[in-house]
């Protein structure tokens, strides 16, 4: 099954100025479960960190990054704690228990969880957001699918912890954010080589660039991987983080600008109390 195509819902939370709301976008696909793809709409960050960057890694001021996660979580499920890990373009998954430290995260690029009360949290800035949820088990999860982390399994890894918690893949659904688009995603040859190798039908998401370059289709691949993997109901964004800077951080376009940083957004699910 391919990637379908979202109908995007934009949602502003009330009892904010209009200047100062964040920009939630939905996924048919996860219904009612509490979750959302946020952008860089409607945070207190200034400079080339303006809006809501939640980086704590960036050179943005910490007290500012501190309250615009605090923003993020009000606008998907209020009261929640955010769980995070320590990102490191693994394919390795947490299973998240009771609430983490967030001075003191584990290392890894997903989480799943059966707890209420907790948001999930995956930080990107052009890699790709992936939010899954089995809702009959109660089980949800959140994947950060960079190109290392797709490749070696990030997502199929997800899965098999959702499962090992009593999620059935036959019912999770999938949701993939804002990332970078095909259009604005130019690759070398090596790197083309490196997917060609791993499975020659990697080929098919990469199209023709410039000379010795391809543009690579991320958003496909991660698509791809879930459907191999069994996952039926999928359902891609298509929001491209390069091309569109007043809404989101993007790695790329600020090397391509000599920034000297870049900001993050978050992607959240949780289960309600």
């Amino acid at each position: 099954m391919a990637c379908r195509q979202a109908r995007r819902l934009r949602l502003r939370p009330e009892g904010e100025a209009q200047e100062m709301s964040v920009e939630v976008i939905k996924a048919r696909m996860l219904g009612e479960v509490p979750h959302g793809f946020l952008g860089r709409v409607g945070g207190v960050s200034t400079g080339i960190y303006a809006g809501l960057n939640v980086g704590l890694g960036s050179e943005d001021e910490r007290e500012a990054v501190l309250e615009n996660r605090r923003r993020a979580a009000e606008a998907v499920l209020p009261d929640a704690d955010i769980a995070r890990v320590y990102q490191i373009h693994s394919p390795d998954v947490v299973t998240v228990t009771d609430a983490i430290d967030p001075e003191d995260p584990p290392k890894g690029d997903a989480m799943v969880t059966n707890r209420p009360g907790l948001l999930l949290g995956i930080v990107t800035a052009d890699c790709v957001p992936v939010l899954f949820a089995d809702t009959e088990a109660g089980v949800i999860g959140a994947a950060h699918a960079g190109w290392k982390g797709a490749l070696t399994g990030v997502t199929d890894n997800t899965l098999a912890a959702m499962e090992r918690l009593g999620a059935d893949r036959s019912r999770i659904r999938c949701a993939i954010g804002p990332c970078i688009a095909q259009k604005s995603y130019e690759v070398d040859a090596a790197f083309y080589q490196r997917f060609a190798a791993e499975n020659p039908e990697n080929e098919r998401f990469f199209s023709d660039g410039k000379t010795g370059h391809y543009q690579f289709d991320i958003e496909g691949y991660v698509a791809a991987r879930l459907a191999q993997a069994g996952v039926t109901q999928i359902e891609c964004l298509g929001e491209d983080t390069y091309s569109q800077p007043d809404r989101f951080f993007s790695y790329r376009r600020s090397c391509h600008r000599g920034e000297p940083g870049y900001g993050r957004q978050i992607s959240l699910i949780g289960l309600p109390v």
